[in-house]
């Protein structure tokens, strides 16, 4: 496997300032696992550019320790690549294009970088699982539990309690003139707006969401009439590359769930060569632009968490649970598969889920002001087995079976893709990507054997979870499964109905 490091890591690794601890355990842990550590001709070339002689000879002799990565793609006869990145106006630019495109062309397994800008153009491209920052490459390497790196825990907080000198509302000054942005955060402070952040190590805002429980019209064209929806103000992610949008999401999405609020929207100011990754993200959730505002042409960007009846017959299980999430279509056209799955692995997969059988498990998002497992907060998921079912297609319902302590049915997630038969351990990690709570060193056991890889979105638990003993009584089952079994949807309304799932999120 071959990881390529981008210019700002190797001067972060090889500059003469201490290193963080997780940069080292990454670079130990790669060099452990034979990984093979490359560095772009471009990085070589922004090297040798450095003004400073003798920083520069220092740096270029250290270089001797890497592999350079050989004949490179060339991302300049890519017109498609040039269209969603666009054309460089600046040799950083160029850099930046060289650099991840060897990564859309699939020329090394992962990129790993801490550049904002490389990530966002991951994003862009559709690669952001194989570009990973330090903590997310160190989270798939890592050496054993003991060394698996977390994120600060988020907060829910009021705005009263953020430090508007702090570097994170630069951008939006700019954006809205500082004067005006500065006037806005003190009326709403006042009036106690709430919100979520994120802290980076350093104790400087990483990300941010301001938002609102708004029951009021839209000056906009065209006019949406007055009506109860969740108005993200601010939603603003610096520290790219952690999945942090993702996560502030489900929070936002959860407040709706618990308000009984159908619908959420944001507005945003487009910008010049703009390809920011909030809007592919928000579109990855059903967000869509639904017109602007009068007063300030800012973009609405408008979710449904429900589709509407006349959209019902319309969309297919996946629109529908990508449109609408939580929403997800669980009639009769789609397959419904039990998934058996250890203690161990749901426990991570599933941080919220409340287990009643074990004394501890890992702390969801706000339980306490420590720190958290991210991949089990997100709601893009994977789940591997060795087992050789082959009938499971994107759509489909997975319902989880934790097995050994609970022996219990307790969460629903529908399927994405499903990859079949794999027994390269390369090619899982780099489908799994940052969804995976599966090490380096798990996925190269398990893959000694033809694995399954399924790609899924989480969508619920259930409220009461069914135990083995409930399923076969109610002949849903005749035995404890032990591997993935598919089931008829008859059953499949039994664990519904006994198992109490909100309905208000279920189309058939």
């Amino acid at each position: 496997m071959r990881i390529l490091i981008d210019t700002n890591i190797f001067i972060y690794r090889e500059n003469h300032a201490i290193i963080s601890d997780n940069l080292q355990k990454l670079m130990m842990s790669l060099n452990i696992k034979g990984v093979k550590i490359l560095v772009h001709p471009e990085s070589i070339a922004d090297l040798k550019r450095d003004q400073d002689e003798t920083r520069r000879n220092i740096s270029l002799s250290k270089l001797k320790t890497y592999i350079t990565l050989e004949s490179p793609p060339d991302y300049k006869k890519d017109s498609t690549f040039l269209n969603i990145v666009g054309i460089p106006s600046k040799i950083n630019d160029e850099i930046d294009n060289a650099i991840i495109y060897s990564v859309y062309r699939n020329a090394v397994s992962f990129l790993v970088t801490e550049d904002k800008g490389l990530h966002k153009k991951a994003i862009a491209l559709g690669i952001k699982d194989q570009t990973l920052s330090i903590n997310e490459a160190l989270e798939i390497y890592r050496e054993n539990d003991k060394n698996v790196t977390y994120l600060p825990a988020l907060k829910n907080d009021s705005m009263h309690s953020l430090d508007i000198n702090d570097p994170f509302f630069d951008s939006l000054k700019t954006d809205y003139d500082d004067a005006s942005f500065k006037k806005w955060f003190k009326e709403k402070s006042e009036d106690g707006r709430k919100c979520f952040v994120h802290h980076k190590p350093d104790g400087s805002i990483g990300a941010l969401l301001i938002y609102k429980d708004e029951n009021e019209p839209l000056n906009s064209t065209p006019v949406f009439p007055k009506g109860r929806r969740l108005k993200l103000c601010t939603f603003k992610v610096a520290y790219v590359g952690n999945k942090i949008g993702e996560l502030f999401l489900k929070l936002a999405i959860n407040f709706c769930i618990e308000n009984d609020i159908d619908e959420m929207y944001l507005t945003y100011i487009k910008k010049e060569n703009d390809y920011d990754y909030l809007i592919k993200l928000i579109d990855e959730y059903g967000f869509k632009n639904v017109g602007y505002l009068n007063e300030t042409d800012e973009i609405i960007f408008l979710k449904r968490l429900v589709p509407e009846f006349s959209e019902k017959g319309l969309l297919g299980p996946i629109d529908i649970s990508k449109k609408f999430y939580p929403s997800f279509y669980d009639g009769g056209i789609v397959k419904k598969f039990i998934v058996p799955i250890q203690p161990r692995w749901h426990s991570k997969l599933f941080t919220e889920y409340k287990s009643k059988s074990i004394r501890f498990r890992q702390p969801t998002l706000f339980e306490y002001s420590g720190e958290f497992v991210v991949e089990g907060n997100t709601i893009k998921k994977a789940y591997m087995s060795n087992s050789r079912i082959s009938t499971i297609s994107p759509g489909d319902l997975v319902l989880f079976y934790r097995s050994g302590d609970e022996k219990k049915i307790t969460t629903i997630g529908v399927v994405e893709e499903v990859h079949s038969n794999l027994t390269d351990a390369e090619k899982i990690i780099r489908l799994v990507g940052k969804r995976t709570v599966y090490s380096f060193d798990d996925v190269s056991l398990m893959s000694q054997k033809p694995t399954i890889v399924i790609l899924f979105t989480w969508h619920c638990h259930l409220t009461n979870p069914l135990s083995s003993d409930d399923l076969i009584s109610e002949k849903v089952l005749k035995r404890a499964p032990q591997s993935i079994m598919g089931i008829s949807h008859e059953k499949y309304l039994i664990i519904k109905n006994r198992g109490v799932i909100n309905e208000r999120f279920t189309i058939n």
